[in-house]
């Protein structure tokens, strides 16, 4: 290397030591092959000052394929043999890794951990790098110092609770905790309500709200509109009027059948993995099994195999809903003079039909509501029925009640043997018979073509079992096909 040359390398390389003459340095010292103890240790796992148990758990770790599975079962291994120690060594030093193992400690960090984890489970509270916080949750979620999946889920919630809420751990890590909680209470075969409040927030609002417009017509209104803007992505209500909303509802309601499966489709299976990122071994396959999150979502296992059933929101047809809302609330703005009115998009007639069918039921409802209502009390029939008797007696005169056949004496026509058929129930029957118009003989006995009508069909129940005779503003009829029926009864 000439001069030039060694003043350019000078440039690319800083901090060498440079000596220009002819006096060499000594030969560097050659060093023999020495086994090292892990990095930032003060002992090795030789060192007899080392607790036998941590030495003992070093000796367990198989190197095996060195794939992660390898690694993972390694854990679980060094955690149930550790599962009850105590350590009174403490280390408060920095340490980050992702997905940590004890196998990614030094002697002196695992002491440390142990030493936390030891107060920990006595109720001391002291502050820990957040990547030994994530190997103590670790621990729970295999099973390590746990008695069951209840149990496990209990110290998770506490571990949040306790550490991460109120003591000094680090908030950022409740997203994966809650994640996990939800995924270990699935895979440990709790009850759903022990694990729905984990789920997002957002699939548990989207799950109630496709669940309501399945069920719309067991759901308020009010719960049924506020489904449809938020699948739609709308941030307005619409017009506040309840009439407005209740419409609204209603259009949904009949379209729902068609509607529901064409905008969000049918719940369908997506490979589920639990507990994926996270250090977790799986010691035997699962059983087929199913756990029911709610209407709109499922977790099953098939073969070994997890699923997640549910409407995956990527494949919802909101372009559909949206034009739906969209004629619908036109239509309804217009018909309830509310709001300022939408323009209408030719593009949207299908959705009309729905609509105009809602809107002509509501007319209905308006006009029958508008109606006089006259109630009738059946339960007064008999008391109203006797004061018209005593008061067409009191009009009468001793002659004329003489004439009235049944009471004093009949014209000979026959009254059968019908019970409750009186002398001038009968008188009024035959005519009918005749074919004459009985309503001369209703005014001269001032009987109430109403009342007689009455008595005439509950006389005749028993046998017929229908009304024999009809009363149309104050005009009595006979029903035809009983004709002959009565005849025979009669006998004539």
């Amino acid at each position: 290397m000439n001069l030039q040359e060694l003043i350019q390398y000078v440039k690319e390389k800083s901090g060498y030591t440079l000596i220009l003459g002819s006096q060499l340095p000594p030969a560097a010292p050659v060093y023999q092959d020495t086994p090292i103890s892990p990095a930032g240790t003060l002992s090795g796992p030789d060192d007899p000052a080392v607790p036998a148990r941590i030495r003992e758990m070093l000796a367990l770790y198989d190197y095996g394929d060195g794939s992660n599975a390898q690694r993972v079962l390694n854990f679980y291994r060094q955690g149930k043999f550790m599962e009850h120690y105590e350590d009174d060594a403490p280390w408060e030093g920095e340490f980050k890794r992702y997905f940590p193992t004890y196998h990614d400690l030094n002697i002196r960090q695992l002491r440390g951990y142990f030493t936390w984890r030891t107060q920990y489970r006595k109720g001391n509270l002291l502050p820990v790098a957040t990547s030994l916080a994530y190997l103590y949750v670790y621990e729970l979620l295999n099973g390590i110092g746990t008695e069951s999946a209840e149990d496990g889920l209990q110290k998770l919630e506490a571990f949040e609770h306790d550490y991460i809420d109120h003591g000094p751990g680090n908030p950022a890590m409740k997203r994966n905790l809650h994640r996990w909680m939800l995924e270990f209470a699935v895979l440990g075969g709790l009850p759903a309500e022990r694990f729905t409040a984990y789920l997002n927030p957002e699939k548990i609002q989207f799950d109630q709200a496709l669940s309501t417009l399945q069920k719309a017509a067991d759901c308020p209104d009010e719960a049924v509109v506020q489904a449809l803007r938020l699948l739609a992505g709308k941030k307005d209500t619409g017009p506040a009027d309840p009439q407005f909303q209740h419409l609204l509802a209603g259009t949904w309601r009949l379209a729902a059948d068609k509607l529901f499966p064409a905008c969000f489709g049918q719940a369908k299976p997506y490979v589920w993995h639990p507990l994926y990122n996270a250090v977790y071994y799986k010691e035997k396959e699962e059983p087929d099994r199913s756990v029911s999150v709610n209407d709109c979502r499922m977790f099953y296992c098939r073969d070994g195999i997890w699923h997640e059933l549910r409407h995956e929101r990527l494949f919802f047809d909101l372009q559909r809903l949206g034009a739906f809302l969209h004629r619908t609330e036109c239509s309804l703005r217009r018909y309830l003079k509310t709001g300022h009115y939408l323009k209408e998009k030719p593009e949207e007639a299908w959705a009309l039909p729905y609509v105009d069918a809602v809107i002509a039921a509501d007319r209905r409802e308006k006009e029958e509501a508008a109606r006089p209502k006259i109630d009738i009390h059946l339960e007064r029939l008999d008391h109203i029925r006797e004061d018209a008797a005593a008061t067409r007696e009191s009009l009468l005169t001793a002659e004329e009640i003489d004439e009235i056949p049944g009471q004093a004496g009949n014209d000979g026509e026959p009254a059968g043997s019908i019970e409750g058929l009186n002398g001038q129930l009968a008188d009024v029957l035959l005519m009918l018979l005749r074919g004459q118009s009985p309503e001369s003989l209703l005014r001269e006995r001032h009987l109430m073509p109403s009342v007689v009508a009455d008595s005439l069909n509950e006389a005749f129940f028993d046998e017929i079992g229908d009304n024999v005779v009809e009363c149309d503003g104050g005009t009595l009829s006979l029903v035809e096909d009983y004709r002959e029926d009565i005849k025979q009864l009669l006998e004539i």
